[in-house]
């Protein structure tokens, strides 16, 4: 079993900046794929951004983040980031973390973000 767990998030103004992490421990593969996906109010759990241990990465084809968003993993500590900077009201979502093994995904419980004056 793998047991994610995700931390950082909070209430930051608009313009500001957060860093999210997220820990996965237990059976731990040497190749994966470490990610973030958010859900706002209302909508779908949508792609943030992943990244595997071999260091590729992929960011959601929305404009909205890209540029000011930034994953990275620490293949040592199982650990994968988010830094997110410049955020938006829209960026308002609870951001979850996922760990993919083969066909098997874990999911963290997720961190609220919350963009807001």
């Amino acid at each position: 079993q793998v047991r994610v767990v995700e931390s950082g998030g909070g209430l930051v103004q608009p313009g500001g900046s957060l860093r999210l992490s997220c820990a996965a421990s237990g059976s731990i593969w040497s190749g994966n794929i470490m990610g973030w996906f958010r859900q706002a109010p209302g909508k779908e759990r949508d792609l943030v951004a992943t990244m595997t241990t071999g260091g590729k990465t992929s960011y959601s084809d929305s404009a909205s983040v890209k540029g000011r968003f930034t994953i990275s993993r620490n293949n040592i500590i199982n650990t994968v980031y988010l830094q997110m900077n410049s955020l938006k009201p829209e960026d308002t979502a609870v951001y979850y973390c996922l760990v993919r093994q083969g066909s098997s995904d874990y999911w963290g419980q997720g961190t609220q973000v919350t963009v807001s004056s």
